[in-house]
């Protein structure tokens, strides 16, 4: 054990920590995937944001370590009531999209739709309006229901929600 949690403590809100050493130690041992992913679990909203990020940051190098955690993702962590979990796991959501089933991608959707529906923070706004308008422009019926919410978003006072709904309803309105 490396004791991931407790390295992953501590520190300016926004630096990294040891973040980047961590996932450097998961990607050249495998094996310790699963005690950063517990890490999710903390108690520590810092510890939880870090996860999030290294997460990510292994999701680039070898998707393959987080395919067997995707229900986890989709149920566990999904449930996890912190605004950088939203915004990562639907960041991990669009990056595992071709390794997901036909199931998982619509519970993907749902929790994404909750998101964009009834959060406040403006990163889990973005990057939920980026990727439900992604996913719309297969789904008719999530384009459907995309629609009104984009267009409320797109008069936020925050420039950078309504910049991001303006410019996905342009592309539906393109592409759909």
């Amino acid at each position: 054990m490396k004791n991931f949690e407790e390295r992953l403590k501590g520190g300016h809100p926004n630096s990294l920590g040891n973040t980047v050493e961590v996932v450097e130690e998961v990607l050249q041992e495998p094996s310790l995937f699963d005690e950063l992913f517990n890490c999710y679990f903390s108690d520590d909203e810092l510890v939880r944001l870090r996860v999030s990020n290294a997460m990510k940051r292994v999701c680039k190098e070898r998707k393959d370590l987080l395919v067997p955690y995707i229900d986890r993702f989709l149920t566990d962590i999904a449930d996890i009531d912190q605004a950088s979990t939203q915004w990562t796991i639907s960041q991990l959501f669009g990056m595992l999209e071709k390794e997901m089933t036909k199931e998982q991608i619509e519970l993907a959707k749902q929790i994404a739709k909750e998101n964009l529906a009834h959060h406040n923070d403006w990163i889990v706004l973005n990057v939920n309006i980026q990727l439900l308008g992604k996913w719309s422009k297969k789904d008719p019926e999530l384009q459907e229901w995309l629609i009104p919410h984009l267009e409320r978003l797109s008069s936020e006072t925050r420039k950078s929600i309504s910049k991001t709904a303006t410019k996905t309803l342009a592309q539906i309105a393109i592409k759909g």
